[in-house]
């Protein structure tokens, strides 16, 4: 696709990860059972799995004298020395509920810290807390979830006074965000790589340079490059993820403003949410696929991927359109796959059974993201059913591994082609935020 990995991205494929896939290679029966049961896993196991991914957690917590600008200790996603915003940011997810001992409040004050002073905050950083994308550029932005985040904290410990101190900096970020990316037609567009799904591709079929997009200038050449079609699409489409995840900043900036009192910002939020939404649904939809579609040059690039799916968290989807995109996502042949869910529809050219990174790998965030989605819907019954066949399924690889994976591979029991193990990191959320909010005491 156009992108040279780098040591983020750089996969331990030895002998000893090929032996795990023939290990848990064979096929699966009743994957699509309605039955909640099937999917149990033994309490044993879950606390073993939970205790598993606390400690290797705790590994991952760095920051000290030592460090050249992080002097506090942090969670860190540990790919390398950079931080990673949305990592941190779903890392939160799970951190919220140890925030004593895993210090997730002060791996996004490295964030915060390193804001410019127009609001811009990079979606990674090296250990010198130099930006390692240009501004300029979308591919320095991931899915903007900074608030999403200080709510999910907030959810277990009410400290209105850390959402005093840093609705400063996240209102300058959305403002940042609102005025580079906010197009006329109210949709936001990006960057495939700055989306966070690495490798799947945004412009559409059969495109070739026109040179109308933002220029990419690499400030790292040296570690890596970013070549080929996806980093020349940016302006010329608009991406429903992000114009979702925008809504959805929107909206938990809303939330914010009520907390802490700042009830005067309240209606500008509103309105681009608002306004978003309505550009989502007129724009986006499609109606015979009942499916959400990114927009080049206003036409709808008919691909399906995971990152549609966040107009169920941002409330984006109108009641009448919710059976439509339901199906979709629990279609057995699109993204419901024996290991849910897959992050490529498996109805279209491209998608990877082994994973292959984005083109098909199961990943805790966008799971996350979609169990919230569901919930939000009153589909509780759907949410309980994807979380704990979700669960059910990392539980049967950390049987045979003892660890938990970057992610998942859709189509059979193993890790992803491309994936780190002692992940935790966001896949830290099945053991513990699943264990926690649906599997723990349910059988």
């Amino acid at each position: 696709m156009g992108v040279n990995m780098w040591p983020r991205r750089k996969f331990i494929q030895q002998t000893a990860l090929t032996t795990v896939g023939l290990l848990l290679a064979p096929s699966l029966k009743d994957f699509a059972r309605a039955d909640n049961n099937y999917w149990f896993v033994p309490t044993a196991l879950q606390v073993e799995m939970y205790k598993a991914a606390i400690a290797i957690a705790k590994k991952k917590v760095r920051g000290g004298a030592s460090e050249p600008i992080f002097k506090k200790p942090f969670l860190d996603a540990a790919f390398n020395g950079n931080i990673f915003l949305w990592d941190t940011c779903f890392i939160a997810s799970y951190a919220k509920y140890h925030q004593n001992e895993l210090p997730i409040a002060n791996a996004l004050d490295n964030f915060y810290n390193l804001q410019e002073d127009d609001g811009f905050i990079c979606r990674e950083y090296t250990r010198e807390g130099k930006a390692m994308w240009p501004k300029e550029h979308p591919v320095s932005i991931n899915p903007p979830l900074l608030a999403f985040a200080e709510l999910e904290l907030y959810s277990q410990v009410k400290n209105k006074q850390r959402l005093q101190k840093v609705y400063p900096s996240l209102k300058k970020f959305y403002h940042f965000l609102a005025e580079h990316y906010c197009m006329d037609d109210k949709l936001f567009f990006s960057d495939a790589f700055g989306s966070g799904m690495d490798n799947i591709p945004r412009y559409p079929e059969g495109w070739q340079d026109d040179g109308k997009g933002i220029a990419l200038k690499n400030l790292f050449p040296e570690f890596f490059k970013y070549e080929g079609l996806s980093s020349l699409w940016n302006r010329q489409g608009r991406t429903v993820d992000f114009s979702a995840q925008m809504a959805l900043f929107a909206e938990n900036l809303t939330t914010i403003a009520q907390l802490i009192n700042k009830k005067q910002d309240i209606a500008a939020y509103r309105q681009l949410y608002n306004e978003t939404k309505e550009a989502i649904n007129q724009l986006c939809w499609d109606e015979t696929d009942g499916f959400y579609y990114d927009l080049g040059y206003g036409k709808q690039i008919k691909r399906k991927h995971i990152g549609m799916f966040w107009v169920l968290m941002a409330g984006i989807v109108p009641h009448g359109k919710l059976n439509k995109v339901i199906s979709n996502l629990t279609n057995t042949n699109q993204f419901w796959r024996k290991f849910p869910l897959a992050s490529y529809s498996a109805d279209q050219p491209g998608f990877s059974s082994l994973g292959t990174y984005w083109l098909g790998s199961v990943w805790a965030p966008t799971n996350y993201m979609v169990i919230k989605g569901l919930m939000r819907y009153n589909q509780k019954q759907l949410a309980t059913k994807l979380a704990k066949q979700y669960y059910w399924c990392v539980a049967e690889v950390y049987k045979k591994t003892k660890t938990f994976w970057e992610n998942y591979a859709p189509d059979s029991l193993m890790p992803g082609n491309q994936a780190r193990p002692d992940f935790c990191g966001w896949t830290a959320i099945p053991p513990v935020t699943l264990y926690r909010e649906f599997t723990r005491n349910i059988k």
